[in-house]
């Protein structure tokens, strides 16, 4: 989902003009400021995220059950829900709607760096498009910012229109068209499916 640049006061732009905060310091930002969502661009520019409609929370709900699930049989690797932060190697913060990251990876990371924005490109995600999301937009973060920093699997996920585009490591882009199809996780969520169908509202 978009958002908008957040400000300590009127005139201030967080992490802009000279003022920027270190991975330290963003994570007590936040806690400070827990009734709001940030994110963090590469260029260190702070943006509030907006909060979630029913229907989209729904959905993400639903989405979260299911790799939850799976994850529980086959326990390689952690998932994360739309409130984790994860600090990229661009620099950059960002949520995705659903994660997941391989237990290597997870394992490698220090007590400290798990309590605060795992400091890793998860090796799945999903961005699920409200009503109000730009497209464009959208896309552009699933292939600069996912993909870009490590993702090896990536899926925006659009309810209203019943598509769906999948972004792989490799570079390419699929368009699946209409809810009756079934999503595999491919070589990065072994046997996942996730049946469109019960996206439908």
């Amino acid at each position: 989902m978009t958002g908008q640049i957040a400000k300590i006061n009127s005139d201030e732009k967080v992490g802009y003009n000279g003022f920027k905060l270190s991975d330290e310091e963003f994570f007590e930002f936040c806690i400070q400021h827990d009734n709001l969502t940030f994110e963090r661009n590469a260029d260190g520019t702070i943006v509030t995220m907006p909060n979630t409609g029913g229907k989209t929370g729904n959905l993400n709900f639903e989405l979260s059950i299911e790799f939850g699930l799976w994850n529980r049989i086959y326990q390689q690797g952690k998932c994360f829900d739309s409130s984790t932060a994860f600090r990229l190697p661009s620099s950059a913060v960002r949520s995705p709607d659903v994660a997941w990251v391989n237990i290597e990876s997870w394992n490698s990371l220090t007590e400290r760096q798990r309590e605060q924005f795992p400091p890793v490109c998860p090796d799945f995600v999903i961005e699920l498009m409200s009503a109000t999301d730009d497209l464009k937009a959208a896309q552009l973060k699933m292939t600069n910012e996912w993909i870009a920093n490590g993702c090896r699997l990536a899926w925006l996920i659009d309810p209203q229109n019943e598509t769906v585009y999948i972004y792989r490591g490799n570079g390419e882009v699929q368009i699946v068209k209409g809810f009756d199809k079934t999503l595999t996780g491919e070589d990065v969520l072994v046997d996942f499916e996730l049946p469109l169908a019960k996206l439908r509202a």
